[in-house]
């Protein structure tokens, strides 16, 4: 079916004048046409890939949240709930061990450090 339409548009894609031969022509040929779908198909795996991402960061941070809260409640605490505590690293815990600085019970293959002795080193 032709159309008398002649509609005088500009191309979505490349930008060139052209005249359209329906209302809804939004690309002046088929290449560009064609060009323009695989742009807005490489947009949307990207917004997607982005949202992904973004919902990713969102759940990583309320697992890191939770053990935060659960160490406030504990009156014992491994080298790693010590160095997430006061936000150091576990070598950083075994070294202050080591000197004296802070006093662990063996308890297996577990150190375990009293809370207090954390909260004192600030006092």
């Amino acid at each position: 079916m032709s159309s008398n339409l002649h509609i005088p548009k500009t191309c979505d894609y490349c930008g060139k004048a052209f005249i359209a031969r329906t209302t809804v022509t939004k690309c002046c040929s088929d290449s560009c046409s064609k060009r323009a779908y695989k742009a807005r198909k490489r947009q949307d795996k990207i917004q997607t890939t982005i949202e992904g991402e973004i919902q990713k960061n969102k759940s990583n941070k309320s697992e890191n949240i939770a053990p935060a809260i659960s160490l406030n409640s504990k009156d014992f605490l491994s080298i790693t709930d010590a160095s997430q505590l006061i936000d150091v690293s576990r070598w950083t815990i075994q070294r202050m061990i080591k000197r004296g600085q802070l006093n662990a019970v063996q308890f297996g293959n577990k150190h375990i450090i009293k809370r207090s002795q954390i909260e004192n080193l600030f006092n």
